[in-house]
């Protein structure tokens, strides 16, 4: 099988060396030996890199992706964790969705003014109600109830 300098599978691959080190220590892919000062991999470092992908796309953590690697290092996938985190996703789905609903209820409100808007003064009244509570350190806002006022409409 063809083995790959690090540079090459940076290349490759679109991730910096940095990054490929640190999967290494990690234990998500690990190099052959070397040629120089450069670390070899072989040539299926690139399905295991798109499998990390994957994963990361889905948002599952380095740490869930390791714990789906058997002793050789091949993809021994965790079926209940992948329906743990779809469940997430489904959550995160329903939460987003009501959000964007009453996002768009308030922008189609027919009042001259969004301060008239019936709709919008349920939203205030939620907020001013602390129903919205700010997530450490992001400055957003985390739904509670308000939405839910939206959502009746």
């Amino acid at each position: 099988m063809k083995e790959m300098d690090i540079g090459e599978v940076a290349r490759c691959s679109g991730l910096p060396a940095s990054t490929l080190r640190y999967y290494e220590e990690k234990g998500l892919i690990s190099s052959i030996g070397r040629r120089g000062l450069s670390r070899v991999f072989r040539a299926d470092v690139l399905q295991r890199l798109s499998l990390i992908a994957l994963g990361q796309s889905a948002e599952l953590s380095l740490d869930d992706l390791v714990a789906m690697l058997d002793a050789e290092g091949q993809p021994d996938i965790d079926r209940h964790r992948l329906n743990e985190r779809a469940d997430e996703l489904d959550r995160a789905i329903e939460r987003l969705s009501a959000i964007r609903d009453g996002l768009r209820r308030v922008a189609c409100c027919p009042a001259d003014r969004h301060i008239k808007c019936p709709t919008f003064q349920k939203l205030l009244n939620s907020v001013g109600k602390g129903n919205f509570k700010r997530k450490t350190g992001k400055g957003q806002l985390r739904r509670r109830g308000a939405v839910r006022h939206l959502e009746e409409k």
